[in-house]
């Protein structure tokens, strides 16, 4: 491997000042690396490298294939908020290097989600998936992502040939790499074929395993890492992880590097604007991380002896004396390079309402109209192939179809996306469902959605019993209601229950039947009453006081419903 550091930083004007500040940054952003007595830099107690399905020399999902080796900025990114000129939306600025493409940082966040779901103790943090793509490819060479999160074109590594590279000869006849004879690593996160063929994972859905999608290659990162049940938030752990990816101490402290400068702040910049590292481990500045093999130099020519001098030819009568040179031929001018054509993305303009209908639902139920939007270019025609994502806000439980509170959606042909179904929670009142376009900084469009309490619209008693009681007692039956709402049982409604005057004065009684709180006192007028599942309320014991007669216990629910149910405390017959 060529040196870990391959260039000076601004203001770094000599080499000594340099590698102080390489030295610094070392020791402040890897953690887990230490020093031995020679300066050489080692690393936490790793698992061995080797791993019987990679089928690679050396073990490791990439073969050991070459990597930048750029490191962060020595200044903190914290990015700040400002306005964006053109749009007036809040957007974050920082460091350029902490920019990270929309669609690839969306990836690296998905797959930190579903492993914190599949594998909570792992502990994963997306920022480590950042750091590696940002060692291998240059985080998909700065997002050149299309809105699957599929690159342009293939990000290929060296021919693994062993001609200063591992030796791993072919083994997917060229599926993935596109070479019959040896192996190359292949994708945003540069697996060799062996590895990617059991590692491979469909991180977007659908239904292919890519590495050369950012979602797929991502997620097969992460669960390439949280291997062998390690727990990543521990130091020696997620060093062995780093160190099975590719086997070199060089490369865990450019990873580590990486890590900790996201870990203090990145922010997200549009699909294909991201920075481009520089210097890569095989020593070839500028080249890709995984460069060809370069070609061995051909030895000199032995130069010829110059010819002698022409004699000049005599001058033509009328020629002035001298010999008029011959004009030489304009040297033909390099072509012009074609611009890169815009991505679709860029291409976006505008959002427009997609005719979203009214988003209202009662609590615990779907919504019936979806958020719809049309990604638009300024001449107002519908872009394909845009990423839209929609993302609920507001002090609310409510999810879409899944139980996820953001979700990504490709427009279709005529530019329109529309987000799965809304699914009220228990929390009632308005929140927000916000669109905007993945990987561009444009101004979205905001919904508001209403979610609406339980209701019923009819009571009635389970049973028919007369509720009876002598002056002094309790009753002996307890009042039991079943509350329905057009025709259907109406779980969790709310209901409060009071013994009134009459049925003409709906105010408190102050004598009669009552209740009892939890420290025996008497009440008169339940709040808080809920039915279950199946609709049923069946309220506390009731008790008399002295006064004989007939009383009435009246029960509302949400939605209108009431039932006034009859109470009678007489003397017992002689």
């Amino acid at each position: 491997m060529a040196a870990h550091f391959g260039r000076l930083r601004k203001g770094a004007t000599t080499t000594a000042v340099a590698a102080v500040a390489v030295a610094a940054l070392s020791a402040s952003q890897a953690p887990g690396v230490t020093t031995d007595d020679l300066g050489r830099q080692s690393a936490g107690a790793a698992q061995p490298s080797g791993d019987a399905k990679t089928g690679g020399a050396g073990g490791g999902a990439t073969g050991d294939s070459p990597y930048y080796t750029d490191l962060p900025p020595l200044k903190s990114p914290n990015p700040s908020p400002s306005a964006s000129p053109t749009t007036g939306t809040t957007v974050s600025v920082g460091e350029a290097e902490a920019g990270i493409p929309a669609t690839v940082l969306d990836a690296y966040k998905k797959a930190e989600a579903e492993l914190r779901a599949s594998k909570p103790g792992c502990n994963l943090p997306w920022q480590l998936l950042a750091a590696i793509g940002k060692v291998e490819s240059g985080q998909a060479r700065g997002g050149r992502v299309d809105a699957s999160g599929t690159t342009y074109s293939p990000i290929l590594g060296p021919k693994l040939d062993g001609n200063g590279f591992a030796l791993i000869a072919d083994t997917d006849n060229g599926a993935y790499d596109g070479d019959p004879a040896y192996d190359r690593a292949v994708g945003p996160m540069q697996f060799i074929p062996s590895t990617w063929e059991w590692a491979g994972r469909d991180g977007n859905g659908d239904g292919k395993k890519d590495p050369n999608n950012v979602y797929d290659a991502a997620l097969a990162a992460g669960h390439y890492l949280c291997r062998f049940d390690r727990d990543l938030s521990v130091q020696s752990q997620m060093n062995a992880a780093i160190l099975n990816y590719n086997n070199s101490t060089e490369y865990l402290n450019t990873v580590l590097s990486w890590l900790e400068y996201y870990r203090k702040g990145t922010h997200e910049v549009p699909d294909g604007t991201g920075t481009l590292p520089s210097h890569s481990s095989n020593s070839d500045p500028g080249a890709s991380p995984s460069p060809s093999t370069p070609a061995t130099p051909s030895t000199p020519s032995t130069p010829s002896t110059p010819s002698a001098p022409s004699t000049p030819s005599t001058p033509k009568p009328g020629s002035g004396g001298s010999t008029s040179p011959t004009p030489k031929p304009p040297a033909p001018s390099s072509p012009t390079p074609s611009p890169t054509p815009p991505t679709p993305t860029q291409t976006v303009d505008h959002l427009e309402d997609a005719h979203t209908g009214k988003l209202t639902a009662t609590a615990g139920s779907a919504f019936g109209a979806k958020v719809a939007v049309r990604a638009e270019s300024k001449a107002s025609k519908g872009v394909a192939k845009v990423r839209v994502r929609f993302t609920i806000i507001g002090d609310t439980d409510a999810t879409f179809t899944g139980g996820e509170s953001v979700a990504t959606v490709v427009t279709g042909s005529a530019g329109t996306a529309t987000a799965p179904a809304l699914v009220a929670g228990e929390k009632t009142g308005d929140f927000t469902v916000r669109a905007t376009v993945v990987g561009r900084v444009l101004g979205g469009l905001d919904y508001t959605a209403t979610v609406t309490p339980r209701q019923a619209d009819t009571l009635t008693r389970t049973g028919d019993t007369a509720l009876t009681c002598v002056p002094g007692g309790e009753f002996t039956d307890q009042v039991e209601l079943k509350a329905t709402y057009k025709g259907a049982v109406a779980g969790k409604v709310a209901a409060t229950a009071t013994l009134i005057k009459s049925a003409d004065d709906p105010t408190e009684n102050d004598k009669g039947p009552y209740f009892k709180d939890a420290d025996g006192k008497t009440i008169r007028t339940l709040t808080d009453l809920t039915t279950d599942a199946d609709g049923v309320l069946k309220l506390p014991k009731l008790y008399a006081d002295d006064a004989t007669g007939t009383f009435l216990l009246r029960v509302n629910t949400t939605g209108g419903a009431v039932l006034t149910v009859e109470l009678k405390v007489a003397a017992a017959a002689s």
